[in-house]
């Protein structure tokens, strides 16, 4: 029961009801229980096969295991002698988001293709704590960010005094950290949640002298973790089992260092994407007057806010330590000419290039084809434009319909942006490491490739059904959305992904209750399904201000389980909630 104070004086109680079976689950129990009050093994295991639930195992043996589990947690018993299911058993083991998740948490992909094959998991500016301009620099958030399966971690080096190397944002305030520690952090965290390699980008801007220390350092902290490639002379890279407990370095040396205040300077703008929610993922493209200001030509790429003050790829190697060279596994650098020259394929080689958010637009705009034979073979990595200062993020899709591996995002950040990587990323058991879609690596017979722009037609039809939802007085305080009454909690339920499956939808709200129940039915057209995450949001309706955040997820499509699934609700940061969650069904038709 919960009290909600009125007018100082006087009080309204709530009594807080436990979720009874939506309609859906009665219908299922009833269907395979043939009108008996209990569902035996046999009728739960004949249940799995006919939807086929795999993951829930297919032998009666497997069913009168799950049975054992429901009744175990459920009842808090040990050992049962019967292992017959209630109606109100059978609602908890569907209502259960570890006995019953919407997707799978095992690694299933072929992970046997070149590393160039697969989405990775990308950080910027791994070492900051907040904003781009004043936070403070530390190793803390690398280790968060790889314990949440993030493979690629960013980390800027400087010079501090003539004999020592930090980390930090240059021409900014953001406070310097040791490179030592920020190294013993990856060292420490790199494979607590994936196995699969990890990337480290430098963004270097030392002397030759410091190079030579920082290969020492390197060397020492990760030993045989270190995995030493020539990818100057390499036609196609190792695969990521292949790589499996290995520590890769990828950078671009430049032909001198620069003294911070030089190196950040012309970022001009305002960053808005501020509140809890973030903009939705149409509005984090640029404007056209935006990319009009931004040229293709190579004297402006190789002077963006990431790679000032680098040299030409033909000669990035001449002056570095012969020790630091030996360290680079893909080595980054863009050839001289344009972009066109940029995205050139070489046989022999393998390298990676480095675009703004911006600068990929355009590219796509101009040479979408080109984009894509590049990222065939070589490693596209995205960073955010200059610009977003407190952090915010960009709109993924645009990378991803093209192939780029590396779109690198603000961990530290929050919003809409940051929501639909993370929800690509629990695909293949969120190991770091998603490949790619068939349609992005095959070429046709005329040299022809994947057109993201082309209209095609619907390959999948996704039926996604909200019903019901719980847990929020468990997580929340019972006056964190509104002092004077129990919340009005409504959903919204969309997709992001080709430009033709963007879709969001709503359910009406249902006001006053902890455990709302909606039975409200969205169907969704996918032209791209491979690509296609779900997006999720619980809002909590305010009449007279902005929506309060009553939790969200973001799933990949192509892993989604049919059936009635209870889907696990994630705070704004991306930390799974205790106990808040939603019941609902997919169905593909």
């Amino acid at each position: 029961m919960g009290s909600y104070r009125m007018c100082l004086i006087f009080k309204r109680k709530f009594r807080v009801t436990e979720p009874g079976p939506v309609d859906d689950v009665r219908d299922v129990f009833e269907r395979y229980a043939e009108g008996q009050a209990h569902m035996s093994p046999e009728q739960l295991r004949k249940l799995m096969a006919d939807e086929r639930r795999e993951d829930l195992g297919s032998s009666l043996e497997d069913a009168e295991r799950l049975a054992d589990e429901v009744l175990r947690r459920k009842h808090h018993i040990a050992k049962f002698t019967r292992r017959n299911l209630t109606l109100e058993d059978f609602n908890y083991l569907l209502f259960s988001t570890e006995l019953n998740p919407p997707i799978g948490d095992k690694v299933h992909q072929n992970m046997d293709a070149p590393l160039s094959h697969y989405f990775i998991f990308t950080g910027h500016n791994s070492y900051l704590t907040g904003n781009q301009l004043s936070s403070k620099c530390s190793g803390l958030p690398i280790a968060d960010a790889l314990r949440r399966g993030v493979r690629v971690v960013e980390l800027d080096l400087w010079p501090r005094g003539k004999d020592d190397v930090c980390v930090k944002h240059g021409g900014t305030l953001t406070k310097a950290v040791k490179l030592g520690k920020c190294l013993e952090s990856i060292k420490a965290n790199a494979f607590t949640t994936s196995k699969y390699p990890v990337i480290i980008t430098l963004e270097d801007h030392l002397t030759p002298k410091l190079q030579s220390k920082v290969a020492k350092m390197i060397t020492q902290t990760f030993g045989e973790m270190l995995y030493y490639h020539d990818s100057e002379s390499c036609k196609e890279f190792p695969s990521p089992e292949e790589l499996k407990g290995k520590i890769l370095i990828s950078t671009k040396p430049p032909k001198e260092y620069l003294e911070a205040n030089d190196a950040k300077d012309g970022e001009k703008g305002k960053d808005s994407d501020e509140d809890v929610w973030g903009k939705e993922p149409e509005e984090l493209v640029s404007t056209q007057s935006e990319l009009d200001k931004v040229s293709t030509s190579i004297n402006y790429i190789n002077q963006d806010d990431e790679e000032r003050g680098s040299r030409d790829f033909d000669t990035s190697c001449s002056l570095q330590a012969p020790e630091y060279k030996r360290l680079i596994a893909i080595h980054a650098g863009k050839p001289k000419g344009g972009l066109k020259m940029a995205l050139k394929v070489d046989p022999d080689k393998i390298r990676r290039l480095s675009l703004s958010e911006q600068l990929l637009e355009k590219a796509v705009a101009s040479h979408g084809a080109d984009v894509i034979r590049f990222t065939q073979k070589n490693f596209l990595r995205i960073y955010p434009k200059g610009t977003r200062f407190n952090s915010s993020n960009y709109k993924p899709q645009i990378g991803w319909m093209s192939g780029a591996q590396m779109i690198a995002f603000n961990m530290q950040g929050y919003g809409r942006a940051l929501w639909l990587m993370q929800g690509m990323f629990r695909a293949n058991g969120g190991c770091g490491y998603v490949k790619k879609p068939d349609f992005l690596m095959n070429v046709g017979p005329n040299g022809q490739v994947f057109d993201p722009n082309k209209n095609s037609s619907p390959k999948k039809t996704l039926k996604v059904k909200v019903l019901m939802g719980d847990g929020w007085h468990l997580d929340f305080k019972k006056t964190h959305f509104d002092r004077y009454s129990p919340p009005d909690f409504y959903v919204r339920v969309g997709i992001a992904g080709a430009p033709a499956d963007k879709a969001m939808e709503k359910t009406e709200v249902k006001y006053n209750t902890w455990t709302p129940i909606w039975n409200e039915e969205f169907t969704f057209q996918l032209t791209v399904p491979e690509l296609a995450l779900l997006r999720v949001e619980v809002h909590e309706y305010d009449n007279n201000e902005k929506d309060d955040f009553g939790g969200q997820t973001c799933l990949p499509v192509s892993e989604l389980r049919q059936g009635i699934r209870a889907v696990p609700l994630y705070n704004r940061k991306g930390v799974k909630y205790s106990s808040t969650r939603l019941l609902m069904r997919f169905e593909f038709v």
